[in-house]
């Protein structure tokens, strides 16, 4: 069984910075993954803010490029999301999730791609 865990919310002002961390365990055969992160603000939808792919290929919400990287550690199996100059409107319940697959650019923002998700870090932004 595949497990992931977030990690690295937290409270910060506008224009700090947060890493949030997954770590996912459990993967006995390791294949082609791509995984993402997902945000939800309280009351509001889900919605994708960065993926990548198993060919190292990244997409990111329009509201996050420039601000935001996504990277993995495949070594250690942990991905990450670097957040910078963050934005009260950044503020939300972040997962990270994954799936096995190619991960086509067009698909690693779109929450039904994926098949495991994590339980959530929170991240708060204070003007």
């Amino acid at each position: 069984q595949v497990s992931l865990v977030e990690s690295g919310g937290g409270s910060v002002q506008t224009g700090g910075s947060l890493r949030l961390a997954c770590r996912v365990s459990g993967a006995v055969y390791s294949g082609s993954w791509s995984m993402g992160w997902f945000r939800q603000p309280p009351g509001q939808e889900r919605e994708g803010v960065a993926g990548i792919g198993s060919d190292g290929r990244t997409n990111y919400a329009d509201s996050v490029k420039g601000r935001f990287t996504i990277s993995r550690d495949i070594a250690n199996n942990i991905l990450y999301l670097q957040m910078n100059s963050l934005k009260p409107e950044d503020s939300a319940m972040y997962y990270c999730a994954a799936v096995l697959g190619p991960g086509p650019l067009a698909w690693l923002l779109r929450q039904t791609s994926y098949q495991y998700w994590g339980q959530g870090t929170q991240v708060t932004v204070s003007s």
